[in-house]
């Protein structure tokens, strides 16, 4: 069913050159998994702005602004990245700042290490000419003693103006062979970074130096307006499927809608966004937390105001009311390729959970919960302090159970764990077939949409990186 991710990006380029950035890798701030997905996404939005011609990127449940920051940094995009978080608004925009100056000092240090290769190979040159002088005096006064006229300076001074720079070129052309090392934001030419007094004043270096001037000058003018251009500006909005993007971006133009792991309904709202908005060319929207999709008919007996739901959303599974219910949606969020390389279950906090929701049905007489205890887990040292924390945090009077009641329960069940482990087994085996589902709903809603040309599911990333790898990817008609 899957677009490979490498037959599209030919797609989109057709002929095209690949940008000097786009072999360029994400730098120290990110983790591996982050740095894996921003590199792979970033790659494929810089062909489709690309393919259209367009300059302005929207994401949607930006987070943190990884992504934002550097689809704006390092490929010249202006980016809008939106966030319900008003702590995630502030924390990508102290983010963004704390890059911009990463990002000036990695260049700066660029340039420096560029220098330092030409000032390095300049006295390694200027010792040679040293020893060959030495020799060619020393064999002077050998064959003539009354050879007494001194060399001039200009003898044995290095030769900038040829070899040197020849040299120094191959050896940044090394460099930027080279994925891990010297890279720049755009490619600029050795001779910019020689000094001015590096190459010898002849009539054809004047040429010259008047060519690299005005190389110069023009390469300023493109940074400045590339810097005008490369902007990320993080808002704070809670979109839905009607949220009016006018409103929250006043300067609204052609543009491409993004999402890297958009919980819940912002998926499905990403979709519809993009379908019924003129100005949003194309969409490459990564979904996750299908825990957290609404849908439709799972509880029909209720009275629910909501007429867009998270699934489903294409005609056909809403002819046939169908349903997958939260534990099903659940199994989709399971990683089934790290399981198969043995990152397994994390069995004994399943079982820890398992055991304290018994504990609580039984001793507190709570059978349905909407708290959240979260990663207690990691912080605990044993099922005791597992328990008395979740208690805690759940508001529940702990002192109401002595040690050896949670113990006893412990005890109980703990035989019945290698059961727990296989009945998640079974779960993780079916989480690719419900997770399909939810993919295909959103594929086929898309495919009823009249002006989209085009529209995929493709394999983005590596799944044991990261499990939620499918993008939906869908272009408009060109007008």
């Amino acid at each position: 069913m899957c677009t490979p991710f490498e037959q599209l990006l030919v797609a989109l380029q057709g002929n095209k050159k690949q940008r000097t950035a786009e072999k360029l890798k994400p730098v120290e701030f990110m983790n591996m998994k982050k740095s894996h997905e921003v590199q792979a996404m970033s790659q494929l939005i810089c062909s489709i702005t690309d393919y259209y011609g367009v300059k302005q990127v929207i994401d949607l449940g930006s987070g943190k602004g990884y992504l934002s920051s550097f689809l704006s940094l390092k490929y010249g995009l202006k980016v809008y990245g939106i966030d319900s978080s008003n702590t995630n608004t502030h924390g990508a925009k102290e983010r963004n700042r704390k890059l911009k100056k990463h990002w000036k000092h990695y260049h700066t240090q660029s340039r420096v290490d560029v220098n330092g290769v030409a000032l390095k190979m300049a006295k390694e040159r200027k010792v040679q000419n040293e020893i060959k002088y030495n020799a060619n005096v020393e064999e002077t006064y050998n064959n003539s003693s009354a050879n007494q006229e001194k060399m001039s300076p200009s003898d044995y001074l290095p030769d900038f103006s040829g070899s040197v720079i020849s040299d120094i070129r191959k050896q940044m052309e090394n460099l930027h062979a080279g994925e891990d090392n010297l890279c720049f934001e755009n490619p600029f030419s050795l001779i910019d970074f020689l000094p001015i007094n590096a190459v010898e004043t002849n009539s054809s270096s004047q040429i010259l130096n008047r060519e690299i001037s005005e190389a110069n000058k023009e390469r300023r003018k493109l940074a400045s307006k590339s810097n005008e251009s490369n902007i990320y500006s993080p808002l704070t909005s809670f979109i839905t499927a009607d949220s009016e993007l006018h409103d929250i971006i006043k300067d609204l133009e052609e543009c491409l809608m993004v999402g890297l792991h958009t919980c819940g309904d912002l998926a499905s709202n990403t979709l519809r966004i993009f379908a019924s908005n003129s100005e949003i060319k194309g969409v490459c929207s990564v979904g996750c937390c299908y825990h957290l999709l609404s849908e439709e008919f799972e509880n029909e007996h209720k009275e629910c105001t909501q007429e867009k739901w998270g699934f489903p959303m294409c005609h056909y599974l809403k002819e046939e009311r169908w349903c997958c219910g939260r534990n099903a949606r659940m199994s989709a969020c399971l990683a089934l390729e790290r399981v198969a390389l043995g990152q397994g279950l994390p069995t004994e906090s399943l079982f820890y959970r398992a055991v304290l929701q018994d504990i609580i049905k039984d001793c507190y007489g709570i059978t349905k919960c909407e708290q959240h205890i979260g990663k207690i887990y990691s912080k605990c040292s044993s099922f005791l302090d597992y328990v008395r924390k979740s208690l805690k945090k759940l508001g529940l009077d702990e002192s109401k159970l002595p040690e050896k009641i949670i113990m006893d329960y412990f005890e109980k069940y703990k035989p019945r764990m290698d059961e727990l482990e296989a009945f998640n087994m079974l779960k993780v085996f079916l989480a690719p077939c419900i997770e399909t589902l939810i993919l295909l709903d959103r594929l086929c809603y898309l495919k009823e949409q009249e002006d989209i040309a085009w529209s995929a599911l493709v394999k983005l990333f590596d799944p044991v990186k990261s499990p939620r790898c499918y993008a939906v990817i869908a272009l408009k008609k060109q007008q």
